[in-house]
């Protein structure tokens, strides 16, 4: 089984913790994972995630905007919503 990378553990770390009805962006998160330019990375590794206890539709981009998912942007945008009420 592969290892997974201190910068990817720190990632999944930092999602987990994000509260319901939060977002943080990718470049937060980068920043907060000490890696302040890999927020493309950060991109990466929540796409290839299939976990579902890890949140990784609340990562949105930094114009606001929800940004990819591997489960459809549209299911992102509906969690992102069901999840503000």
């Amino acid at each position: 089984m592969e290892r997974m990378s201190v910068f990817k553990e720190k990632v999944l770390k930092i999602v987990t913790k994000i509260p319901k009805g939060k977002t943080l962006t990718y470049k937060k998160v980068a920043i907060l994972a000490d890696r302040p330019k890999a927020y493309r990375a950060v991109g990466n590794i929540l796409n290839k995630n299939f976990n579902p206890k890890i949140p990784c539709h609340r990562v949105i981009r930094s114009d606001g905007k929800t940004g990819g998912y591997n489960r459809g942007e549209k299911n992102k945008a509906n969690l992102l919503q069901l999840e503000r009420y």
